[in-house]
Order: C-alpha cells, then sequence, then structure tokens
C-alpha cells in the first residue's frame, strides 16, 4: 500500500505510522485523514500487529492542527460534513480499534492533533510538546471530538479552560491533568513508547480487544458498560487465549498467546 503523507512500517510486532507531512507541521488535510483510516484498517487487521503506535515526523510536531486552507470557504452544511465524515473516517475509528493504539506526541499537538491523540488508546509525551485546542480563535469549534474527549479526559472545567482560552499546555501540565500518561525526553520518545507496546504484547490480544470495548462503552451515551464487561468477560472463556493463560500459570510457565 503506497501513501503520500505518512509512512507505515510493521517491526517485531509493533506497526507505525509515522506521519510525514513536516513543511505543514504534519498537518491533517483530508487526503492524510484516509490514508491514516486506510492503514489503521489494515494494521488492525494484521494478525502479526500486537499494537500501534502513532507519531509524527521531525522534532517540532506531532500534528499542528488541521489543513485550514481545505476548508476556510465551507458553508454550514459541509462544515457539518467535515466533521461527521473526519470523526467516522480516524477519530472514532482509532478509539474503536481492536489493536490498542499509543500516540507518541512529539512536539505540538494543537486542534485535529491533539483531537487524534485523544482518540488513541493512551498518550505518551515528549518534554517539549504543546497541547491545545485553539479553534476558537478560528471562529470555530472543535469538531472532531475535542469537546466530548477532552472534559472525559482532564474533566470539565479544565476542558472548559482550555477550548475557551484557545490556550496551549506543556508536556508536563498534560500529565499533571491526565492527558498524557508519561512524559520522556525526545530522544527516548519512540523508544520508551516502544518498550510500553512490548510490555502490552506480553498479554492476551483478544483479551485487550474485549478491555477496550468494554472500557469505551462506559463513555458511549445509551450503552450499560456493565453489561458489556459481563458479556466480553464471558466471551473470553471461550478462547484459546484464556485456556493458554490459565493452564500457563497453573503450569507455571510464560504464556505464549496466539490471540484466537
Amino acid at each position: 500500500m503506497n501513501f503520500e503523507n505518512i509512512l507505515v512500517a510493521v517491526e517485531n510486532g509493533i506497526g507505525q505510522i509515522t506521519i510525514n507531512r513536516p513543511t505543514k507541521l504534519n498537518a491533517l488535510n483530508i487526503a492524510t485523514i484516509q490514508e491514516l483510516h486506510n492503514a489503521l484498517e489494515s494494521l488492525d487487521g494484521n494478525e502479526e500487529v500486537r499494537t500501534i503506535i502513532i507519531t509524527g515526523e521531525g522534532e517540532k510536531a506531532f500534528v499542528a492542527g488541521a489543513d485550514i486552507s481545505e476548508f476556510a470557504n465551507f458553508s454550514v452544511e459541509e462544515g457539518a460534513q467535515l466533521a461527521a465524515q473526519g470523526q467516522e473516517l480516524l477519530f472514532d475509528f482509532v478509539e474503536n480499534l481492536k489493536t490498542p493504539t499509543i500516540a507518541a506526541v512529539n512536539g505540538f499537538a494543537l486542534g485535529g492533533g491533539l483531537e487524534l491523540a485523544m482518540a488513541c488508546h493512551f498518550r505518551i509525551a515528549s518534554d517539549n510538546a504543546k497541547m491545545g485546542l485553539p479553534e476558537v480563535s478560528l471562529g470555530v469549534i472543535p469538531g472532531y471530538g475535542g469537546t466530548q474527549r477532552l472534559p472525559q479526559l482532564i474533566g470539565k472545567g479544565r476542558a472548559m479552560e482550555m477550548i475557551m482560552t484557545a490556550g496551549m499546555i506543556s508536556a508536563e501540565e498534560a500529565f499533571r491533568a491526565g492527558l498524557v500518561n508519561h512524559v520522556v525526553p525526545q530522544a527516548e520518545l519512540l523508544t520508551f513508547t516502544k518498550s510500553l507496546a512490548q510490555r502490552i504484547m506480553k498479554n492476551s490480544p483478544t483479551a485487550i480487544s474485549k478491555a477496550i470495548k468494554a472500557i469505551n462503552a462506559n463513555f458511549k451515551e445509551g450503552v450499560n458498560g456493565y453489561e458489556t464487561e459481563i458479556r466480553n468477560f464471558g466471551k473470553c472463556f471461550g478462547t484459546e487465549d484464556f485456556k493458554e493463560g490459565t493452564t500457563a500459570f497453573l503450569e507455571k510457565r510464560k504464556a505464549e498467546f496466539t490471540g484466537k
């Protein structure tokens, strides 16, 4: 699969997607969103890939926002369609992947960039990262899930302040607020993120995918997360991974999970 705006690599069970538009600070345009969708769909369907990492090319930006030139003249209907299409193709898509997906935030994560990082299952930031949702300074609001996921992650009051002021916060502030799980020196960002990915890969892929569904269910309107947990807990008992995990425990050896 050939891409113009992203780089995709698979090594030792880790799929890495690098958004590769450094001259545009890796800004998300419509073509990049489609390419990310295609790459993520392919990696999620690849049984050899146990974890996915998304990052940006260069040292300045993860993704510095959306490509404003693409929608500056949109009508009301076109604006709504842009948000709906983007959420379906990428942001909701990432959140619901069965493969654990980590954002390695290596610089500016603004607007759609922070929304993409928040859609990932969790985030690691380099110590020079800066994050924000500055859309109101352009006369618009976050449209790729930012008004929903930011309060879920850091609380309503802090999210209100960030969005209303259009301000940026540092990596350390993001860590204290719960927006990122770890802050590491930039030179160590990918090494650290891959080490976490390898720890995840030691565990059952089927159990992890069901845990993702159950956790996500807690944040979906009209869905009872406890019922989702009960249903997926039961399904685990019918998997080869469950038999292997329990047998390995009783035999005092490391489990060899197949994801089946």
